[in-house]
């Protein structure tokens, strides 16, 4: 199984930057730039809420129903003409809920690393947050997952398995903010709420897609 930075450089993922990049304005190289280094973040912090019963079974909801990989069916009817206001919204909320308060300052550290303002990161994101889920979503059928337990170790095999160990760097790094070289830890400092209340991530990702 190809992983989240092999699929960016096939066919489909060197549309998805050509789309997402004539979409926000941003040059390719910055397009496919920024999308390297959040697509591993991002599903790193879905993988940690699909470790939890709600979080796994919300994620598990959305991708076999409105993530399921039809956005991926006709890319180029996606970015024609601009693309549709409620997929940005859409994008918008996913970023919410995966990274909750700590959006903007993921944004400002991708971007100054892409050399672009968070502003411009969050117009980014928000075009490829749905097709993320999407790409998630025609794995999870393609390899027939049906469970949290298998849609876990599909979602460590899309970060595993990827060459560029510089993406893989700055992703620990974003993430190991104690410096303790796990990352696990931090991704929950950053994504959950440390009270353990229903307002980290496995509620409010579960929140999302349970209601979708």
């Amino acid at each position: 199984m190809s992983g989240i930075l092999d699929l960016l450089n096939s066919d489909m993922g060197k549309t998805i930057i050509n789309g997402v990049a004539n979409e926000t304005g941003q040059s390719e190289s910055k397009t496919q730039s920024v999308l390297t280094m959040a697509m591993p973040i991002l599903l790193e912090a879905m993988k940690r809420n699909s470790t939890t019963p709600e979080g796994g079974a919300g994620l598990m909801n959305a991708l076999t129903t409105n993530h399921d990989g039809s956005i991926l069916d006709n890319l180029f009817d996606l970015f024609d003409g601009g693309v549709n206001e409620s997929v940005k919204q859409d994008g918008s909320k996913i970023l919410g809920h995966i990274l909750g308060n700590k959006t903007q300052s993921v944004e400002k550290a991708i971007g100054s690393k892409a050399g672009l303002d968070a502003s411009s990161v969050d117009n980014i994101l928000k075009v490829a947050a749905p097709v993320l889920l999407g790409l998630l979503g025609k794995q999870t059928k393609q390899n027939k997952i049906n469970n949290t337990s298998d849609l876990t170790s599909l979602i460590g095999n899309l970060l595993t398995n990827n060459s560029q160990s510089q993406t893989q760097s700055f992703l620990h790094s974003i993430l190991d903010a104690d410096g303790d070289g796990s990352i696990v830890d931090d991704v929950a400092g950053m994504v959950l709420n440390r009270s353990g209340k229903k307002s980290g991530i496995g509620g409010l990702l579960g929140g999302l897609f349970g209601k979708r």
